[in-house]
């Protein structure tokens, strides 16, 4: 009992001396640290916020309309003898693809509070359905920042692989604890089981249609400037640690780790940012020239599965809301970025050639339009995060008011 009480003191003291410390160098360093907002403003603003919210708001509805129900009863077969979650693990994973970090934990905590999945399931679910998307893998990072398409296509490759892996592993997770049964609906691949679990959810969520869209634009965006907040904390917080001279000390431990296991020293720096924030990292990463081509490749391809700590504290702040615990979820976002980090060398050799003036793409053949599609994404981006904004603070403010008049 004493020493419980003693680690509580010792835990609150560190957290009020950290708290101290970055308060201090906010006021040493205001200039820095207006530069570092700035920067994770841009990028929730122009990427973030425009790339999330239709996967968002789609999946809201999806809800709503019983779709999941429906995808529920036709995906068990298959989801639950691969990975031992219900069959609506399939549109949570395929959600979570699609838009990105940190969408699968969301609607890992959704389908808990629904009552479709048990705690470990949840667990499991929050483990593997968490993962960058392709626009920022091909977009940001092998246009944007490696100005080659090509090197896209092998990033995600190893990074949805490792997403597969890192399910069949975490099938196993919670094997030993007694979980709670739940209702299930039918296990077999029958399409009028499927329709009729998708029309009782619902005739069970009863909400009109506007209602239902009214609500999903709601919650999207609420969850979005919460996920903005974290970005922007998180940009200022690397800046201040690279200021007081932190990450390069720890950089200069992990730069001998580095050389023992043959990558490239010159990338520790670079890939302590990219633990914080992975957009920092792997931009850095990319302008290291000292560095060899394939373990700039590795380390990028560790820091995207590992998901960074500005990821890990959103994560952590969705998982809150219910009882899916998040030591599983960090656990299993290391084991994906060292499995993506390991599958990026086979696959650099299989079909990555290095560039020539005849070949612009290296071995492998990508579509001339992404580039452009990237740059044209982020023209209309700011547009996008505007309008949807303006229409939030719309819905609040009418939300608002109903609640008023029915006091």
């Amino acid at each position: 009992m004493l020493e419980a009480r003693q680690s509580s003191q010792l835990k609150s003291a560190l957290f009020a001396i950290a708290t101290i410390v970055f308060a201090s160098s906010l006021v040493f360093f205001p200039k820095e640290a207006l530069e570092a907002s700035t920067r994770g403003l841009d990028m929730w603003w122009n990427v973030v916020f425009p790339s999330l919210l239709p996967f968002f708001i789609v999946s809201e509805l999806l809800i709503g309309f019983g779709v999941v129900a429906f995808l529920g009863v036709l995906l068990e077969p298959l989801m639950r003898p691969l990975f031992k979650v219900p069959g609506i693990g399939g549109f949570v994973w395929a959600m979570g693809l699609a838009s990105g970090n940190p969408a699968g934990a969301k609607l890992a905590v959704q389908m808990r509070k629904l009552g479709k999945i048990s705690q470990i399931e949840g667990e499991r679910l929050a483990g593997f359905t968490n993962s960058s998307n392709p626009l920022f893998i091909f977009g940001a990072i092998a246009v944007g920042f490696f100005h080659n398409p090509a090197l896209g296509m092998i990033l995600a490759l190893a990074h949805y692989i490792g997403n597969i892996v890192v399910g069949f592993l975490f099938r196993f997770h919670g094997k030993n604890m007694k979980e709670v049964p739940l209702t299930r609906g039918p296990s077999s691949l029958k399409i009028i089981d499927a329709f009729s679990a998708m029309h009782q959810e619902r005739l069970k969520d009863g909400r009109t249609f506007g209602k239902l869209i009214g609500d999903a634009v709601r919650s999207s965006i609420e969850t979005l400037l919460l996920i903005g907040g974290f970005i922007i904390l998180f940009s200022v917080l690397n800046q201040l640690l690279s200021l007081l001279g932190i990450l390069s000390l720890i950089a200069a431990s992990i730069s001998m780790c580095f050389a023992f296991i043959g990558l490239s020293p010159e990338l520790a720096y670079p890939f302590i940012s990219g633990l914080f924030e992975i957009t920092i990292g792997a931009q850095l990463i990319s302008q290291t020239t000292e560095a060899s081509f394939l373990s700039q490749l590795i380390v990028v391809s560790f820091i995207l599965g590992f998901g960074g700590f500005s990821i890990q504290a959103q994560v952590a702040s969705i998982l809150a809301e219910s009882d899916i615990r998040f030591r599983p979820f960090l656990l299993a976002r290391f084991l994906q970025g060292l499995t993506a980090a390991c599958l990026v060398i086979p696959l650099y050799y299989l079909f990555y050639e290095p560039l020539t003036d005849e070949v612009s793409s290296g071995g492998v053949r990508i579509p001339a339009s992404i580039e452009q599609g990237w740059h044209y994404f982020l023209h209309v981006s700011p547009y996008i995060t505007f309008s949807f904004l303006c229409l939030f603070i719309l819905l609040k403010t009418m939300h608002l008011r109903r609640n008023s008049f029915s006091r």
